[in-house]
């Protein structure tokens, strides 16, 4: 009875592409998980509410959360002092193109590529600033910030919220199976056969620098001038507030320089606290979540007495801290909903559907690209890169050896198949976040990228097969 753990998923995704809003559709998926579970209508309500009391009872999901309030509370304490009007004014001069805006948020790799909840937070409400004055699309835009997010993130060996999760799982495999090979260095070649994510890459810099300009729709554009109209009649006080702020992009520099040389001291100290004795593998060590919530706290404290030191209004400050708190309050009940979900559908055995749905019957050299394929699939449903390669590491692991396919390129199509769900998924926080903040509708715009990362999955599968061929 385990395929029963499909439904909940098929509900929520069903219902979100019917309706166009994610929130109902999660509501009802975990309603019905809750009542395949507990086969009464009481006793499915509670289930439903204990697993979402439940997500708000685990540690690492109440430091995105906290992570979340108090980066949007940093955001809004910036725009009323004049932080992101002063940036996107001296920013705004230089930038007098489409091509430029996009070029901008790759320019910012350098500086917001730990977390891509830190970078989309960090980079999207400046870049939003920016549009305004310019006829580009949404969507294009959030496509840009999305993909130079998810696809590098993955690609790089340390530094980054993802390296000590990512070595854990292999690590775990690894003894599972008595390997004689060193996770890390497994790891790392995984890294290079990360196809989905080196695909999307391509794909990203070439619809940035070498595409034309994207005209979107009228239906899509009357879209978005709805949304924004509805968004303006119910803030147009506090936007008219923020358009009179005085210009002070240092406002801005001081607090996101401060944190990000927070956030890089503290992965290094919290590295070496765990017994690290390099750079590197401290920050692989270090504990990616907590340390950006330290960061974020610890700049929130600077960043109020530098603007009462510059005789800012405390009571303005602490309004827009609570108001930018509270913009992010939809991509946070989102994100509880999806993993309330996540716990719904694996008590209703959605891990051993996948696992006995594959077996050793398959040749070894198909074995990276069908990890992928699948993987992709489940990835796309739950919408968590983290919960599908917990879900299907140690599944490919086990393929890899009984059938002798490559454990290295089987590794990096499990990291692959979390890319493409966190990429695309109407689920993800990636997409949530950035829809959110940009002002998006959610569901259309992950369909918009789910069209041009399903080329990219094709063309990843492609190679999958070709390069396990040679593998085995």
């Amino acid at each position: 009875m385990a395929w029963l753990s499909l439904i909940p998923f098929v509900v929520v995704i069903g219902l979100s592409i019917r309706l166009k809003k994610i929130l109902p559709g999660l509501v009802l998926g975990i309603l019905v998980g809750g009542l395949l579970i507990e086969f009464n209508v009481l006793g499915g309500t509670q289930k439903t509410v204990d697993y979402i009391v439940t997500t708000l009872s685990d540690a690492n999901n109440i430091k995105i959360i906290g992570f979340l309030y108090l980066f949007g509370g940093l955001i809004g304490m910036m725009r009323i002092s004049g932080g992101i009007k002063g940036f996107s004014e001296w920013v705004g001069d230089k930038i007098e193109s489409q091509r430029r805006l996009l070029g901008l948020i790759w320019l910012t790799l350098p500086f917001t590529f730990m977390m891509p909840m830190f970078r989309t937070m960090m980079i999207g409400p400046v870049v939003k600033s920016l549009m305004k004055d310019m006829h580009i699309s949404k969507r294009k835009v959030g496509f840009t910030l999305d993909v130079s997010t998810s696809s590098v993130i993955v690609l790089l060996p340390v530094a980054t919220a993802f390296v000590g999760f990512m070595i854990s799982l292999v690590e775990s495999g690894v003894q599972k199976h008595n390997l004689d090979m060193d996770p890390y260095q497994i790891f790392l070649l995984s890294i290079l056969f990360n196809f989905f994510a080196i695909v999307m890459l391509i794909i990203g810099l070439i619809r940035t620098f070498w595409s034309s300009s994207e005209n979107e729709r009228p239906q899509t554009k009357a879209k978005d001038k709805g949304n924004d109209q509805r968004h303006d009649y119910h803030r147009s006080g506090i936007e008219k507030e923020l358009s009179t702020v005085k210009a002070q992009p240092w406002n801005l520099i001081i607090p996101l320089f401060l944190l990000l040389g927070l956030s890089l001291f503290l992965l290094w100290q919290d590295g070496v606290a765990k017994g690290a004795n390099t750079i590197f593998q401290a920050f692989s060590e270090a504990d990616a979540t907590f340390v950006m919530l330290l960061a974020v706290f610890i700049t929130l404290i600077l960043t109020f007495v530098f603007y009462m030191i510059r005789r800012q209004s405390m009571e303005e400050t602490i309004f827009h801290f609570y108001d930018g708190g509270n913009q992010l309050m939809q991509a946070i009940i989102l994100l509880i909903l999806v993993w309330a979900l996540s716990l719904v559908t694996e008590d209703l055995g959605f891990s051993n559907f996948i696992n006995a749905t594959l077996g050793s019957f398959l040749p070894g050299f198909t074995i990276p690209a069908i990890v992928f394929v699948l993987g992709s699939v489940v990835s796309y449903f739950l919408g968590s890169s983290w919960g599908t390669w917990g879900i299907f590491m140690p599944l490919g692991m086990a393929l890899a050896v009984s059938t002798g396919a490559s454990i290295p390129l089987t590794v990096g199509a499990v990291f692959a198949s979390g890319s493409f769900g966190a990429m695309t998924s109407p689920l993800g926080d990636t997409t949530i976040t950035t829809a959110s903040i940009l002002e998006m509708p959610l569901v259309d715009y992950a369909r918009y990228k789910l069209k041009i990362c399903a080329v990219g999955a094709g063309i990843a599968a492609l190679i999958y097969l070709a390069v396990g061929f040679f593998f085995v």
